[in-house]
């Protein structure tokens, strides 16, 4: 069947200092976020003069990606749309149905599943399509390409990168986005045993440590939110470098595999925070950089666009089956990743 446009759906950021509360409002709605955790993040936005580097990485990472889409033939228009801040999701794809796009594919910036990372996305395109009413463009999303191989050489890379600037026992950790625990329980259809996101992440993190032929490396996690008596997973990343600080590790590689873009929460987690605590235990500290920005990254999604519009065949490096793929928002499985009530 064919397709006529893709949606790069993200997560969206604030541009403006004006524009950081009612974002982090938007994001945190309903989650029991307390006021003060909000205050606190707020402040690091306000750092850096308000204004999230995400979209303008998701701006520049189109443009790639429609670079590549013409140099190999496909002529697809690419629209941007976001979950929580302008460009919104639903205002794209009212603007798809006005420029008469009919059926769409939709690539979304998370390589994971879980529900924040995958379903979540599944609920946007739901609700934009119902914001729209009957014009709305059937909307296709992307499967899951945590395991993809250029995902996995992209970051090697970087990790390989970084190394070379530390001493050559440097300890390799990975992280990504702690969520909390009853979600990672969750996160898998029945009879699947769950955690498909940590799952994921702890397997990513493999194959990467694997092609560059490390032995040893850390999976840990950052970015927390939420009231403090809700179990997150951890351990946090800056409460591992003392961790490893007292087991004698004198220098570290941090890689985020949980990222696809040096957006604020890498920046101001990774750069500023863990990189303080690595300097105040005496420890050498590098961070290897994100895919978003690599020419590799573009191709990887026209890879992904291909396996629908050419019938390209699926490139997976591990077991995990390739999820995600959903159409209108429908979940991949009958009760996949659900939403966790959360306490209050």
């Amino acid at each position: 069947m064919e397709h006529d446009a893709l949606l790069w759906l993200s997560f969206g950021g604030p541009e403006g200092p004006e524009e950081v509360r009612p974002f982090l409002e938007n994001v945190t709605r309903g989650r029991g976020v307390p006021p003060e955790r909000l205050d606190e993040v707020e402040r690091h936005y306000q750092h850096f003069g308000g204004v999230s580097p995400i979209n303008a990485l998701n701006r520049a990472a189109i443009d790639a990606v429609r670079t590549e889409l013409a140099a190999g033939g496909i002529e697809l228009p690419v629209y941007f749309g976001n979950r929580n801040w302008h460009p919104m999701v639903a205002d794209t794809v009212r603007r798809m149905a006005d420029d008469g796009v009919r059926r769409a594919l939709v690539f979304c910036t998370s390589a994971y599943g879980g529900y924040s990372a995958c379903r979540q996305y599944d609920e946007d395109v739901a609700r934009a399509r119902a914001a729209v009413g009957d014009e709305a463009p059937e909307l296709v999303k992307l499967r899951q390409f945590f395991d993809h191989p250029l995902f996995v050489e992209m970051f090697a890379d970087a990790v390989r990168a970084v190394r070379a600037e530390l001493p050559d026992d440097a300890r390799v950790v990975f992280t990504a986005h702690s969520v909390p625990v009853a979600a990672d329980v969750a996160a898998g259809p029945p009879g699947s045993g769950g955690h498909r996101y940590s799952r994921q992440v702890t397997e990513a993190a493999r194959l990467v440590a694997d092609s560059l032929g490390v032995a040893e490396h850390d999976v840990v996690w950052q970015s927390r939110s939420g009231p403090p008596h809700v179990p997150w997973l951890e351990p946090d990343i800056v409460d591992h470098l003392d961790t490893l600080r007292d087991k004698g590790v004198r220098a570290v590689a941090v890689c985020p595999i949980g990222f696809v873009s040096d957006h604020l929460e890498v920046i101001w987690d990774l750069d500023n925070e863990a990189s303080d605590r690595a300097d105040e235990l005496g420890m050498a500290y590098g961070r290897a950089g994100t895919p978003g920005s690599d020419p590799r990254f573009a191709e990887l999604v026209v890879e992904l666009v291909r396996e629908h519009v050419a019938g390209a065949p699926v490139r997976a490096l591990s077991g995990f089956p390739s999820a995600g793929c959903t159409v209108n928002g429908a979940p991949c499985a009958y009760g996949c990743c659900e939403p966790v009530r959360r306490p209050h």
